[in-house]
Order: C-alpha cells, then sequence, then structure tokens
C-alpha cells in the first residue's frame, strides 16, 4: 500500500501540481524506495534521486513562505512517520513535501480483530478515495517552533546575496557620458584599475538614453587584488570635478548590520607620542652620528660629547646593510631584505615599516612626508610588483608604485600626473632639480647631427626658460648651488655657469684645458672649486662667481695628490688649516655645524687597520677609534634655523658678547674631565696599593713554611746567610776622556 501511494504521488506530479520531484528523502524501508526509483517516471528528467534522513525534516531555505510545520495527527495508538522531502523542479519555487503513514501498533489479542477491522475498513476508503490527502493545520493551530530551532544546521548552509562576490568592488564618482564616449571612458578607468590584478568582469550601467549612471563595478580575479584596489585608489581624483569613492561590494551586507542604537565608544588611554626632535634639545648642541659594522650589521648611535663620546644607542643585527638619515634628521631608516624600518624618538622606536623585496636604494623628500624605495631587480616571486614605489611616511600607505621608464612628473598628494600628461623628451640622459625653486634642469645627448643640450625647465607651466646647446659631450655633471642661485654644468673642459637669478639666464664659461676630477660648491656662499689635471700634477682651483661677471679665480693650488673636495680650506684667507694623512680613507663626513669632521677607512675597501678619526675643523686630530669590520659612519642631519636672518646677523655680529660664556664653559668641561681622571686613577692606585699590602701579609705569613722547606735558612734576605756567600771581584778598564781645558792637573 505504501509502495503504491508514493508511486502515484510522483507520476502524477506533473499533471496536477506541473512540478517534478527531484529527490526522494525519508527513513522508509528499502522496498519504497526501490520502487520510486526504478518507475523512473520522469525518463530521466530529471532522474529522481534518494538521500538518506532519518528522523529529520528538511525544508526549502529558498523562499521565506515555504517553511515546513510539525504535523499533528488525529490518530491514536503508536505512530511512526515517514518523513520526505521533495525539491520541486520548477524553476521560480520549490516546494518541500511531508508524507505521514500511519502504522498501527500491536494491541493485545483479545482487541486484535477489532483494530484490524478498523485498519482494514480505512485502508479500504484511502484506495478507493482518489482525493490526496489533506495535511494542512487544523484550525486555531499555533506553531510555537521557530525556524533556526527545527533547522538551524539547513539555515547555516543558506546561499548569501554576496555570496560569490568578495572580488567585486563599487566605483562611485565616475563621470556621466553619452553612449559616444562609453568606449573611451572604460579605457580610462582600466588604466588605473589594471594596475591592481586580473579584471575579469566590468559592468557600466546606463539610463534608457545610453547615458552611465555615475558608478560601475568591476570584479578582479581574486579578493585580495579588490581589497588592495579599494585601498589605494578610494578618493583617488581623477581630475578636478571627478573624486572617486570605492568600496568592496560585500561592505554593504557590513552596512546593513549597522545597530539602530548607537553605543558611544569607550575612551581609550591617550598614548602620547614619543618626542621626534627631542636631540635638538641637548643643551650643549651636541651632534649625533650612526656607525655600522659589516658582516654583523651592528649599528651604534654616539653623541658626540667631550672629550670623549658617549653611546646613546647600540644594537645588533639593526640592518641588514646599511643605515640612512632623513634629510631633517627624523628618522634612522634601515635595510632589510623585506622592505625598509624606520626608527623615531629618544629610544629609536620603530615607527613605520614599508614593504618592498629586494630594496636598495632609498630618497627622502626634502620635507620628510614621503618616502621612495627603488628595488632593481624586484621580487622574482611576485612579478607584478612595481620596482619603484612612493610611500606615505605618516600613514605607512604606498601612494604609487610604477616601473622605470620616460620621465613623469606628478603632483603631490594625489600622485597624480601633472595635468595629465607625461614630458615627452626623446635622449634624456640625466635630470636634477633646484633645492630651492620649481625648475628642473635636464640634458640630452648628441643625435645624429642634434647637438647635446641643456635645458632648464619650469614647472608647472612647462616652460623652457633656457638652452644650451653642447657640442662635441659625451658626459655631463649637473650641480645646483645650495641656494638655487646658480648652476653648474660640468663637461669635459668646460664648466658652464648658469646666472639663475639674472635676466634671461646668462651662461658664463670656466675652460680648463685639463680634465676636471671633481667638482663642489661652498656649502654656504658662492664659490666653488674644482680638482682639475693628471698625476703626479693636480691643481686645486678656487673660484667665485659674481652678480653681471663671469667667474673669477680666487686661488690654485698645485700639486696636490687629492681626488675628491670636503672644502676643509678657509675660503676667506685660502689658509690651509693643517695637512696630514689617513692612510686608505675612504669616507669623510662633516658634522652639521661645520666644527667636527670624520675620517674612515671601510672594511669595504680594506680588510685591515678599519676604524675612523675624529678631527677639529682647525685639523687637530682628537679620536682615534679602530673598530674591527667598520663600514659605515653617518652625522644626524639637522633642521634648518629658524632664526630670521636679522636675528643671526645680530648674533654674529655680538659674538665677542658670548666667548666668555663659552670659555667658561670649556674650562669647567675640561676641568671636570680632568677631575674625573684624576679621580680615576687615584681610585686605581688605592686598589693597587689595597692589593700590594695583601700579598705582603701572605708572603709574612708564610716565612715559616719557607724556613721549614729550606732547612731554617732565611733566604728573604742577602746576609741572613753569610756562610754561602761568595765574593768576586773583577777588575775592568774604563776608557778614559781627554781633559777639555787642556791645563794638567795640580799636586
Amino acid at each position: 500500500m505504501e509502495v503504491d501511494s508514493v508511486k502515484e504521488v510522483f507520476q502524477r506530479s506533473e499533471e496536477k501540481h506541473n512540478v517534478k520531484y527531484a529527490q526522494y528523502i525519508g527513513d522508509g524501508d528499502n522496498k519504497t524506495s526501490k520502487a520510486t526509483l526504478d518507475l523512473d517516471p520522469y525518463n530521466n528528467d530529471p532522474k529522481v534521486m534518494k538521500k538518506e534522513r532519518v528522523g529529520h525534516v528538511e525544508k526549502n531555505a529558498w523562499e521565506p513562505g515555504s517553511v515546513m510545520r510539525r504535523k499533528q495527527t488525529r490518530d491514536s495508538g503508536e505512530e511512526r512517520a515517514l518523513k520526505c522531502s521533495v525539491i520541486c523542479a520548477r524553476p521560480t519555487r520549490r516546494f518541500t513535501f511531508l508524507f505521514t503513514r500511519v502504522k498501527m501498533a500491536k494491541k493485545k489479542v483479545d482487541d486484535k480483530n477489532s483494530q484490524n477491522d478498523d485498519n482494514t475498513k480505512n485502508d479500504g476508503d484511502l484506495s478507493s478515495n482518489d482525493e490526496e490527502p489533506n495535511f494542512s493545520d487544523p484550525e486555531g493551530f499555533v506553531d510555537d517552533i521557530t525556524d533556526e530551532e527545527l533547522l538551524g544546521d539547513i539555515l547555516k548552509q543558506k546561499p548569501k546575496e554576496t555570496d560569490g562576490v568578495e572580488s567585486v568592488i563599487l566605483v562611485d564618482g565616475v563621470p556621466q557620458v553619452g553612449p559616444n564616449r562609453i568606449e573611451k571612458l572604460k579605457s580610462v578607468i582600466n588604466k588605473i584599475f589594471v594596475k591592481f590584478g586580473n579584471i575579469v568582469n566590468e559592468y557600466y550601467p546606463v539610463t534608457p538614453e545610453g547615458h552611465t549612471k555615475g558608478y560601475i563595478f568591476i570584479e578582479y580575479s581574486s579578493p585580495v587584488h579588490a581589497a588592495e584596489a579599494v585601498k589605494l585608489t578610494n578618493n583617488f581624483k581623477l581630475d578636478k570635478q571627478h573624486t572617486f569613492q570605492v568600496n568592496l561590494f560585500t561592505d554593504f551586507a557590513k552596512y546593513e548590520q549597522i545597530p539602530i542604537k548607537w553605543d558611544p565608544p569607550e575612551p581609550q588611554p591617550y598614548q602620547g607620542q614619543a618626542d621626534l626632535h627631542y636631540y635638538l634639545l641637548e643643551p650643549d648642541a651636541y651632534d649625533q652620528f650612526g656607525v655600522v659594522t659589516a658582516q654583523g650589521q651592528s649599528v651604534q648611535i654616539w653623541q658626540n660629547t667631550q672629550p670623549d663620546p658617549t653611546t646613546v644607542e647600540d644594537r645588533n643585527n639593526w640592518t641588514q646593510t646599511y643605515i640612512k638619515w632623513s634629510p631633517l634628521g627624523t628618522y634612522l631608516a634601515t635595510f632589510h631584505k623585506q622592505g625598509i624600518a624606520l626608527w623615531a624618538g629618544p629610544n629609536f622606536s620603530q615607527y613605520k615599516r614599508f614593504s618592498h623585496t629586494g630594496v636598495q636604494f632609498i630618497d627622502f623628500s626634502p620635507c620628510e612626508k614621503y618616502l621612495v624605495t627603488y628595488s632593481p631587480q624586484g621580487d622574482p616571486h611576485n612579478p607584478d610588483l612595481k620596482r619603484i614605489i612612493i610611500w606615505d611616511i605618516r600613514t605607512g600607505l604606498e601612494k604609487r608604485s610604477f616601473n622605470p621608464e620616460a620621465p613623469l612628473l606628478y603632483e603631490t598628494p594625489s600622485f597624480g600626473l601633472l595635468d595629465k600628461k607625461s614630458i615627452k623628451i626623446n635622449g634624456i640622459r640625466d635630470f636634477n632639480w633646484s633645492p630651492t625653486d620649481n625648475v628642473v634642469a635636464y640634458w640630452v645627448a648628441e643625435d645624429k647631427d642634434v647637438p647635446a643640450s641643456v635645458t632648464l625647465l619650469e614647472l608647472p607651466n612647462r616652460n623652457e626658460i633656457r638652452k644650451k646647446n653642447l657640442f662635441n659631450v659625451a658626459d655631463c655633471k649637473i650641480h645646483w648651488q645650495k641656494s638655487g642661485d646658480y648652476l653648474c654644468v660640468k663637461v669635459d673642459r668646460y664648466s658652464k655657469i648658469f646666472h639663475m637669478r639674472e635676466k634671461q639666464i646668462p651662461v658664463d664659461s670656466v675652460e680648463c684645458k685639463e680634465p676636471i676630477q671633481a667638482f663642489a660648491w661652498e656649502p654656504v656662499g658662492y664659490k666653488f672649486a674644482m680638482i682639475h689635471g693628471e698625476s703626479p700634477n693636480i691643481n686645486v682651483s678656487f673660484y667665485e662667481v659674481r652678480v653681471g661677471q663671469a667667474p673669477i679665480l680666487l686661488k690654485k693650488f698645485e700639486k696636490r695628490a687629492c681626488n675628491h673636495l670636503f672644502w676643509f680650506v678657509d675660503t676667506h684667507e685660502f689658509l690651509v688649516m693643517n695637512t696630514t694623512d689617513h692612510y686608505q680613507m675612504s669616507d669623510v663626513e662633516w658634522d652639521p655645524t661645520g666644527r667636527y669632521v670624520i675620517t674612515g677607512v671601510s672594511f669595504w675597501k680594506t680588510k685591515v687597520d678599519t676604524g675612523y678619526w675624529i678631527w677639529s675643523f682647525q685639523g687637530k686630530i682628537l679620536k682615534r677609534i679602530n673598530l674591527e669590520k667598520f663600514a659605515q659612519i653617518l652625522w644626524r642631519p639637522r633642521p634648518p634655523t629658524l632664526l630670521s636672518e636679522e636675528k643671526q646677523k645680530e648674533i654674529k655680529k655680538n659674538l665677542k658678547k658670548y666667548y666668555p660664556q663659552f670659555e667658561s664653559k670649556d674650562r669647567m668641561r675640561q676641568s671636570k674631565a680632568s677631575k674625573e681622571l684624576i679621580e680615576k686613577r687615584a681610585a686605581l692606585m688605592e686598589k693597587f696599593q689595597s692589593y700590594r699590602e695583601q700579598r705582603i701579609k701572605e708572603y709574612l705569613e708564610n716565612k715559616p713554611r719557607r724556613l721549614a722547606l729550606r732547612n731554617n735558612v732565611d733566604t728573604d734576605e742577602l746576609d741572613a746567610d753569610t756562610e754561602n756567600v761568595e765574593e768576586e771581584i773583577v777588575e775592568f778598564f774604563i776608557k778614559g776622556r781627554n781633559n777639555p781645558s787642556g791645563l794638567g792637573h795640580s799636586g
């Protein structure tokens, strides 16, 4: 009977309900399930499958209204329910059905016959009635069981609207264009977002007229790429009127779950940032310098106190190659395989980390707002990683990344192309920014009949304010004067001096018939020096640049063994302060005040006698430090003074008033150092005397033992045993001297 009923349900499903049952789920006997599967009521379209589900009810989770209810039966006696869940094949809805078969329990023998008669009658009625059994809830039935209680495990598997869209981003603020400009818009948008990963799909909603609606959807191949695109393009300024607002598509679900009642966040304890400029508050204005040793990459930070430097910080494995200070001295950068770390504050705690595999070169912006990292080899495990990355130092976020190519000008803080245009300069070899103005100098190599040239380009209007052609030039070096008043372009045998502050920027030439080995501007002023000639006839010449005049030769030192310029002479009187040697010297570093200079012998040049010497500006040696595997030394820079020019002139004018104060401090420092040295020596002498007295006491206490060992012969004194003393007289001649006066002796 049960088999026939289930067969009938499957066979008439299309006729009565226009549905096909795809699954048979239940805990009935094998006869029913086997008969249903063998029936194949839909000719394998679909093929009915069996799914075991014992003692559970499975309901449809797609439609809110299709909820299974626990049924109540009016039959008395032991009941056994056959629960079947059949999924409908209709594309718009899915249904779940519950079939209940009542099987009467066996009763006692005395009333068994009467019960069997009732069952036979009921079965006959059911078989004779073609209507489908009514399983609707009785009148007044209240279901007090929630869906979560009944089908909690099934609801967890319910698909969500956001499933599969983790890689989709929504970009708002896109320009609204007509049908004829959509393709161009797509090209512009694609150039911006394709660099974050592979784009697999994009959708531009349009109005009935074909105009874009101002927002688009972009799907990446990976959620990681989508998250990176959101992080780096949100608030991206496309132009003056359009700024992107970028979100993940999954953010909608997050914002839908915001509670209606707002609870204010608990106040967090204030954590003050360490003073990043603490070193400028040193009462005696002592400068700091960093020292690196190779093959362990130990880094030491010293303070140049007098008479001996003192250690501020000493750490092993602080860097893997070398260190670099920021332009104003705020940060210390260390190099690692994974990237760059910045350290700051009194304890040199880590300020930020910048991940860039294989980085070898870095540069700070003049105001220390941005950091540029460059990895020449790139990351072999991540070919998409750009070799040049610009970072925001304060937030640690990446602002822009690209590979080396033609010169491109970007503006901050948007880091978009200046006027959305690149500068096309064919054959450019080198460029250099003016230290004070928005002027860039670059030179272009010769190309067939076109001579080489040096050009001054004014930004942002891109005007060529000066151009100078150079003939028979193989290489150029560009040197800006510190205040940006003059520019020197060094070529073989000639140096071109550009007068930047004069009308039409006149150019002067300084001819030198000998090869120029080195060039350097005076740190503060309008003089420059150059080393020229060939060994052993190497000369050093000093020039001064004046307004409206050609450079004037001030002084020439002939036959000097040198190859670098570090301005170690007084250029007012050209008085050589000192001349000395430091064998195999590889490094020269002036301190920010110009009062001290360090010379060093690096481990990268030689393996022996490495270390550094500290000199005064007069050329007097102050300290010699021999350091094994010494690799690098750098003074910590100082920011520009906050005093006005008038105040600086006033201080220089009245400098003699401060001399007694400084001399008093120096005497106190020297006396303090002398006092400390005397106290140190006295402590050592006292320690030695105590040790000596202790040993004399032990010597006297051991005298009886010595006598016992030596047959009571006292050998402590020379005259203690006269019997064993032998006296020997040795005669020898002494060479005489003549009487210098020539007079004889009286007598």
